[in-house]
């Protein structure tokens, strides 16, 4: 459910007399834009800065304000921040969680529902630019905690200052600016008492560890930002390069793939994962080095599953992501008829004495395709046929006499060639409301 509140947009104007450095900053910013901003609202510190910053320089903005519904007090939470937008003559759209949240971790799963609701909060006013009021202390939060995950360059950044439509300009802010401003405007924010809770991992980093580090090594956290903002400059670059493999599709060459750095590699798998799942859930460092190896050293035809229902499978020329299933394999059953030997392409002829079965795959099947009459291996008829891994138990067989005589659309076996078997019964398959696979049919001849 979405709610809108009707207030006219803030437009242009000079900076009041009690505008600050944040304003400044944001006055410099060039992830501002001058003709307007949807703001992520929670009506915490952060993001009532931004909002106030923003007005201050006179940028355009409406705001957008999500109600988890996971606290008992989001409700009067929701209606302080209607306030606040009423008082500054802010629109407001506003809306709640009205579906249960997906499964798994319940901050992923609400930072989900948060990004779907501020995607159509753009729509809605037709805006291209959405704030959000991460600050130079989450930033150092992030690299943290992404370092305990075991995280890479992307990592070390921390979080981007840009991804799509969303900017994060307050990443060169420190909370205690966030404060400072604030108190110099005597506004009071909502204050979330889930950022005093300790069982989550980022209040801990937040409450015990950098306190700690700062004391055994002040200024720390400033040279942790400062060391993310390099790794930034570093990443930008290889995205770069990562988006000349990664094309506009959802695959990239394998010999490109073993040929890129680490780096550039795993930012092309980052790539193509996220044009099918979103940008959450996105790929762990775990992920990561599975797709490497399964790059640098798997078989064609090896997969993975990747978070988001995402499966990357490895190619004959390339690796592939997609969120296809295989298509069910439609309920077939071997139907016969009496014939002098057509030349119809999806049959073939077997003398009318021989008993045929329809199955499935099972290891240790050979055959001798027809036109060379050389016994192989099924897996290796089927390899040569560049047959997707993950369709072959699928595959409709037929078997003569006990022993596989027909890959259908794929190899015959020599001893059933044209003109050798005397040709009496036309078999093929059809359609059937019933699967017959693994069962034993008769042949049925009508009368010529």
């Amino acid at each position: 459910m979405v709610e809108h509140t009707t207030h006219n947009r803030v437009v242009g104007g000079s900076n009041p007399p009690t505008a600050t450095t944040l304003a400044a900053a944001l006055a410099a910013s060039a992830l501002v834009d001058r003709r307007g901003m949807l703001v992520a609202l929670s009506g915490g510190p952060d993001s009532t800065a931004l909002l106030l910053g923003l007005i201050a320089i006179g940028v355009p903005v409406v705001a957008a304000h999500f109600d988890h519904r996971l606290r008992p007090e989001s409700g009067a939470e929701a209606l302080k921040v209607a306030e606040l937008c009423a008082a500054h003559d802010v629109r407001l759209i506003a809306g709640h969680r009205s579906q249960p949240l997906a499964s798994g971790s319940r901050q992923a799963a609400a930072r989900i529902a948060r990004y779907a609701f501020l995607d159509a909060a753009r729509q809605e006013c037709s805006l291209d630019v959405v704030a959000l009021a991460h600050t130079a202390d989450d930033l150092v939060e992030t690299v943290l905690l992404n370092l305990g995950r075991g995280a890479g360059l992307a990592g070390m950044r921390g979080m981007p200052s840009r991804r799509g439509p969303y900017v994060r300009p307050l990443l060169n802010t420190w909370r205690s600016e966030i404060e400072e401003f604030l108190k110099g405007r005597a506004v009071e924010p909502v204050r979330d008492p889930s950022n005093l809770d300790l069982r989550y991992a980022r209040v801990r980093v937040r409450l015990q560890l950098l306190p700690e580090l700062e004391r055994a090594r002040p200024g720390l956290s400033r040279r942790l930002h400062a060391a993310a903002a390099r790794a930034a400059g570093m990443q930008a670059r290889v995205e770069e390069a990562a988006a000349a493999l990664a094309g506009d599709g959802f695959e990239a060459g394998r010999s490109a793939l073993r040929e890129a750095s680490s780096p550039v590699r795993a930012e092309v798998f980052r790539q193509l994962h996220a044009r099918l799942a979103g940008a959450r859930p996105g790929l762990e460092a775990d992920h990561l080095v599975t797709l490497g190896r399964l790059v640098t050293g798997g078989r064609t035809g090896d997969a993975i599953d990747l978070p988001g229902r995402v499966r990357a499978r490895l190619g004959y020329e390339s690796l592939v992501m997609s969120r296809d299933q295989p298509p069910a394999s439609a309920a077939q059953a071997l139907a016969t008829r009496p014939c002098s030997g057509c030349g119809s392409p999806s049959a073939a002829h077997f003398p009318s004495g021989v008993h045929l079965e329809l199955g499935a795959r099972r290891p240790g099947l050979r055959m001798r395709p027809w036109p060379f009459g050389r016994t192989r291996k099924l897996q290796d008829i089927l390899v040569d046929a560049k047959v997707p891994r993950q369709l072959r138990d699928a595959l409709p067989l037929v078997f003569a006499d006990g022993e596989l005589a027909w890959v259908p659309g794929i190899a015959l076996d020599s001893r059933w060639a044209p003109g050798s078997a005397g040709a009496a019964v036309h078999a093929e398959l059809v359609s059937s409301q019933n699967p017959l696979l693994e069962s034993r049919h008769q042949l049925k001849e009508s009368a010529s």
